[in-house]
């Protein structure tokens, strides 16, 4: 049997393509979920360049073993996941690297209900990769591909029929929307458009190589966009990155507004209506949420970094919203996933009934955050976190992901990346240079472990 290295990540698996992210490893990938999901499969990708190589060679994979494949093309993630959910497949599959740079793409799981692979589902499919015990189906018993055009549709329906679209239309917005070159724009211009919203587009043709920016929806990467709804006096700014499970959000001031901040807004929004009910978010999540809810009596449940282990805790707890940090909001009145279409909707009829963003964001309790990262090579991560614990000092750790050290007047996280080798340290306090030093100290620690 080949040497094991663990494939699936934080976020399925990722890597170079035809460096690590081969046809031929893509094509055997296919051979093992084929055999775990055994039955009618939806696969889908995004943009990226690579995405028609890598869809046929796990398409081909999946047919050898007797499953058979609905092509759904190109859409954002949460829409296969949605189609899914929603029709009778066994599972999924996505292909992307969602944020990482046009060179890498990745091959995302898909459960039957929708959600993202749990990690027994990934194990299974990990262990049929390596043992390469596969079904392999007779000449005539090969599975049969089918593709279908509809999924964007049926996904933008289903988004309009969950929000307040009435009120949306109402106010007759003026949006700029960045689709990053991605998967969203099949489906955000036509999203934003049915809600009664006047878009102005940025980067909204489907380019694998992300020409306008790289993918992921950074400070940096949307400058253009802040200045857009500024110039053009537009209500807010949205943009996705490469698969649209992510939405980030410009004030119309024109300020970025951090995914805690958004994550947040919503949370609290939801939970005023639904008092007592309960928020899941990682630990890496700064507290504005917990801080946000709190007036509500919203309680705050925390896990390990990871939108699957999100959306299953928050199954576990009947939570009524969740999310990630980075953009990544989970709404179950949706499905279990985050859901960039869904987020943009939701933040729309909030803006809707409560006044501009701008004003929202700043009636939101007020913390620091810091987060740096540095590569790791081929170093054990674990061994790592074992000297970062010698080394610091803390009034309480909390191991639930990697070392989150609380201290006098904050905390820091100290954790191993899913998808690359790095090591990220996530640093809050509500004083901001006590941010700042928690996150660089805890950096120095690092490299003095590195050495």
């Amino acid at each position: 049997m080949p040497e094991r290295k663990k494939l699936f990540g934080t976020n399925g698996v990722r890597g170079v393509v035809n460096e690590f992210l081969t046809p031929d490893f893509v094509l055997k990938m296919g051979k093992a979920i084929g055999t775990e999901m055994h039955g009618n499969i939806a696969v889908a990708t995004d943009t990226r360049t690579s995405n028609v190589m890598l869809k046929d060679a796990l398409i081909a994979g999946i047919l050898s073993t007797g499953s058979s494949v609905v092509d759904l093309g190109v859409i954002p993630t949460p829409a296969l996941q949605l189609r899914v959910k929603s029709g009778s497949f066994t599972g999924g599959v996505m292909v992307t690297a969602s944020h990482n740079p046009p060179q890498f793409n990745g091959v995302k799981a898909i459960a039957p209900d929708g959600t993202e692979a749990s990690k027994d589902e990934e194990d299974r499919i990990e262990d049929a990769f390596y043992r390469e015990n596969f079904k392999v189906a007779e000449w005539n018993g090969i599975g049969m591909l089918s593709a279908r055009h509809d999924a964007a549709d049926s996904y933008i329906r289903a988004i309009v029929e969950r929000v307040d679209a009435e009120a949306i239309r109402e106010r007759k917005f003026t949006v700029v929307l960045d689709c990053s070159n991605g998967a969203s724009v099949y489906t955000a211009p036509y999203l934003l458009e049915a809600l009664g919203v006047r878009v102005i587009t940025l980067n909204s043709q489907p380019q694998g190589s992300f020409p306008g920016h790289e993918s992921e929806p950074t400070p940096e990467n949307l400058r253009d966009l802040a200045k857009t709804v500024k110039n053009v006096g537009a209500d807010m700014g949205i943009a996705h990155d490469g698969d649209a499970d992510r939405a980030v959000f410009i004030d119309e001031r024109g300020r970025y507004i951090p995914g805690e901040l958004s994550l947040a807004l919503i949370a609290r929004e939801i939970i005023r209506n639904r008092k007592g009910t309960i928020a899941v978010v990682p630990v890496s999540t700064p507290s504005v949420v917990e801080e946000a809810i709190r007036e509500f009596d919203g309680r705050t449940v925390y896990t390990r970094v990871g939108s699957p282990v999100v959306a299953r805790k928050m199954m576990e707890v009947s939570a009524v919203i969740g999310g990630e940090e980075n953009g990544g909001i989970i709404n179950p009145r949706m499905q279990y996933c985050r859901d960039g279409g869904m987020a943009a909707a939701k933040m729309l009829e909030i803006v809707a009934e409560r006044g501009p963003l701008s004003s929202l964001i700043d009636s939101l309790p007020r913390f620091y955050t810091v987060k740096l990262k540095v590569e790791i090579g081929d170093r054990n991560p674990a061994e790592i976190l074992q000297g970062v614990r010698r080394e610091a000092s803390a009034v309480r750790i909390d191991e639930t992901d990697g070392l989150k050290l609380f201290l006098d007047e904050g905390w820091v996280l100290v954790r191993p990346s899913g998808t690359e080798p790095l090591m990220r340290i996530f640093a809050e306090s509500r004083i901001e240079k006590n941010a700042r030093k928690y996150a660089e100290d805890h950096l120095k620690i690092v490299k003095s472990l590195l050495r």
